[in-house]
């Protein structure tokens, strides 16, 4: 496999000689994600005829998952493409491989877990939500596979957005027009797969972004803390919905607890980012 990212990446820097190191970041944005669609479009294609999906059909939760996987599977072999064409290290992206990183990483997950857990239980004190203690014992089995989804989801989504992306952007303007910037392409990219359930959730996940972008200032630069965060956050909310335990009274409107159920498409999803926020800037400032 390396074999060959190697030649299909020597093949396009032949097109766009003499290098793409001083190359202006919007294209070298533009080419990375154009690219990384184009390497995923045959696998999605196998993937699809294997699920026997039809074109225009929407795309059930269940099938979702081998569409995505190779996707994000995909990502790091193109971003290493990238960062090679770019003469770039993965270092710049945030990303250091040392035990500093995976500490980071240990330390978000479980803010991350505790964020969700105190936003939910603070609805379920308040009658907002209920909690079906029957629905526990589904919990166990599906704990380790969530959480490697999860990881996998989060840590290239870190790489891309708060790495890769937050570089980029960052060579052409500030640092937190950089930030605005990526977070709203964050956003907005989530529009990809349900459009419906994604536009109410979109000024969250601009929010979430910025949170993520806060986490990785945080860290000094590392994106291990920030993939934590994400990767908690995930692991959470899956374990809750495909576990059903918790679910809403209806005694609020669902804009407070979260539309479609989707906690950042509501007031408590919001308010457990800024809560986050608060503590990370408090890290920042104290440690």
């Amino acid at each position: 496999m390396q074999q060959v990212c190697r030649i299909f990446w020597r093949d396009v820097i032949v097109l766009f000689e003499p290098s793409l190191q001083d190359a202006d970041a919007l294209f070298v944005v533009m080419a990375f994600f154009l690219s990384w669609i184009i390497c995923w479009i045959p696998l999605a294609v196998i993937s699809a005829i294997a699920m026997k999906w039809k074109p225009f059909q929407p795309l059930q939760p269940e099938q979702k998952l081998p569409l995505l996987i190779p996707l994000y599977l995909l990502a790091p072999l193109m971003l290493w493409g990238t960062s090679w064409l770019t003469k770039t290290s993965f270092s710049e992206y945030g990303f250091s491989g040392n035990l500093a990183t995976f500490y980071s990483l240990a330390l978000g997950l479980a803010l991350g877990v505790l964020g969700i857990a105190v936003v939910f239980s603070c609805q379920i004190w308040l009658g907002w939500y209920a909690f079906q203690e029957t629905n526990l014992k589904q919990v166990r089995p599906i704990l380790l596979p969530v959480l490697l989804v999860a990881l996998l989801v989060g840590g290239v989504e870190e790489l891309i957005f708060r790495g890769f992306l937050l570089r980029e952007l960052d060579l052409d303007s500030s640092v937190w027009i950089a930030a605005i910037a990526g977070s709203l392409i964050f956003a907005l990219l989530h529009l990809v797969w349900e459009q419906q359930e994604t536009i109410p959730q979109l000024p969250g996940l601009w929010l979430m972004g910025m949170v993520l972008v806060l986490a990785r200032f945080t860290d000094g630069g590392s994106i291990g803390l920030a993939w934590g965060l994400h990767a908690g956050w995930v692991w959470a909310i899956a374990c809750l919905d495909t576990a059903q335990l918790v679910n809403p009274t209806g005694c609020v409107s669902e804009w407070v607890t979260g539309k479609n159920k989707k906690p950042l498409a509501g007031v408590a999803g919001v308010v457990c980012l800024l809560l986050t926020g608060g503590v990370l800037l408090l890290m920042l400032r104290y440690f």
